[in-house]
């Protein structure tokens, strides 16, 4: 296992789904849900994912993953390229990749004991007596902070917050380098999901874990991932430490995302934005957050902004160095404008 350079790295990566029809099924277009995404993810690091929901993050960690063949662009894991590995290849890389879904309520099969659930990547990837797969199990549970004895249970006897201890404990039972957690506390209570965030992070420092979050809860956000990527159809548009983005965010999606995270001793409304999130199907021409933008001009519709850098590892995809100002600018230069009119038909009208 290669030591240096990031464990995750992705680079210019697509995944397009066809739309046919016709009667021969000829492509007639394509739904662009994940659009030339490109970044690392550092050893030990909890990189986060966030957006509206249909922004693609899921589908960037499906692909990375390999549930989903990329349409384009490479994936590299711990240094091996994994883009086109075949599924026989794929079965000793997803050993060392754990998966959290999203609903403890749907990821644990209801006829199955916590004992079975749990060692179901065991039964698949190690050969174990059935002593040792109990051992095991045991053990994993201790980990999550649950008893032994529930391994002997079924799902529909433990709470939300259990469940999903019960899911963390399976994704760890092959002793992954690598987690990701598609929205692990959406479904959960406010008090439980502060619990589950404290046991992820116990479990990285532990296990020297590095983690993949995936949240639309910036909040969940600011409490556990070091780095932010923020997508908008199928695009990043913005992405830097966390600590920098929250206290001083750059694109205006970022902002009106941040804007309503309730924060102690501020009462600001937050950003409310125009209109519905675009098709990936049908995305707008230039910046893809222009239709609802509030500081948008012409040359948004019309040039595509790339990832530009606005600090030291941030970058930002906007036309403008300061979004703001440029609006500033442009109120200044039109009332500018409007007032020597104005000084113009005043004096013709005196002469």
């Amino acid at each position: 296992m290669s030591e240096s350079g990031p464990l995750i790295q992705v680079r210019n990566l697509k995944k397009y789904y066809p739309i046919t029809g016709g009667l021969l099924g000829r492509t007639k277009d394509r739904v662009k849900a994940v659009d030339d995404v490109s970044f690392d993810i550092h050893r030990g690091e909890t990189l986060g994912i966030a957006g509206e929901s249909g922004c693609g993050k899921t589908t960037v960690a499906e692909t990375i993953v390999r549930l989903l063949d990329p349409t384009d662009g490479t994936i590299h894991y711990d240094g091996r390229d994994i883009t086109n590995l075949k599924q026989r290849e794929l079965r000793s890389l997803r050993a060392d990749i754990g998966l959290v879904p999203q609903d403890p309520f749907s990821s644990l099969n209801p006829r199955m004991r916590v004992r079975d659930i749990v060692s179901e990547p065991l039964d698949t990837h190690r050969d174990m007596d059935s002593e040792a797969v109990t051992e095991r199990v045991a053990e994993l549970l201790d980990q999550v902070g649950l008893r032994e004895e529930y391994m002997y249970r079924y799902p529909h006897e433990f709470s939300g917050g259990q469940r999903q201890r019960i899911a963390i404990a399976r994704a760890l039972a092959l002793d992954p380098s690598f987690v990701v957690l598609d929205e692990p506390t959406s479904a959960l209570d406010v008090s439980v999901q502060a619990k589950v965030l404290e046991l992820l992070e116990d479990l990285q420092d532990e296990f020297d874990l590095t983690y993949l979050f995936i949240t639309h809860n910036l909040s969940v956000m600011d409490y556990i991932a070091d780095r932010i990527l923020i997508m908008y159809v199928g695009n990043i548009v913005e992405r830097g430490p966390t600590d920098r983005m929250f206290a001083d965010p750059h694109h205006p999606y970022t902002e009106a995302l941040l804007s309503a995270v309730p924060r102690i001793g501020e009462d600001d409304d937050p950003i409310v934005l125009d209109g519905d999130v675009p098709s990936p199907r049908n995305p707008p021409s230039g910046c893809v957050f222009h239709t609802r933008c509030p500081y948008a001009s012409d040359a948004c519709s019309a040039e595509k902004p790339v990832l530009n850098e606005i600090g030291e590892n941030w970058e930002s995809r906007c036309l403008f160095e300061d979004p703001r100002a440029a609006v500033q600018r442009r109120f200044d230069d039109e009332s500018g404008a409007e007032g020597a009119a104005a000084n113009e038909s005043t004096s013709t009208t005196d002469d």
